[in-house]
């Protein structure tokens, strides 16, 4: 159940129009009354290393932002190696399915990577 009717504004959300967990987060945070001002597709709007960064930050750091459920994880042998965080970072640039998503930056900084209806209602409720 989503939270009660807020009036947070998400300034950027950072997600693939087709995937179905980011329309699921969208729908949630709209139901909500959430204002999602902004919109980037990471595959056709690749994300600049500057901002993967800050990023990064917002979310507690280069790990929270890096996405192992991404199928070329395995299939590049990444999951058998300690990749640093500048290789996540490199990775995630050159890839986008190496972002977790979706990504959602409010007006005020606050950032949270991927979808958990948890995080969202903490978000929402202040």
């Amino acid at each position: 159940m989503a939270a009660t009717k807020t009036k947070i504004t998400i300034e950027t959300m950072y997600w693939l129009p087709y995937c179905t967990t980011c329309q699921k987060a969208k729908a949630y945070l709209e139901a909500a009354g959430a204002k999602v001002a902004a919109t980037v597709d990471v595959k056709t709007e690749p994300v600049s290393m500057a901002t993967l960064k800050k990023l990064a930050k917002g979310v507690g750091g280069v790990e929270a932002l890096f996405s192992k459920r991404a199928i070329k994880y395995r299939s590049l042998g990444l999951h058998e190696q300690t990749l640093s965080e500048q290789a996540m970072l490199d990775w995630m640039h050159q890839e986008y399915t190496f972002i977790k998503r979706p990504v959602i930056v409010t007006t005020d900084g606050r950032t949270l990577a991927g979808f958990s209806k948890k995080q969202y209602d903490a978000l929402l409720s202040g």
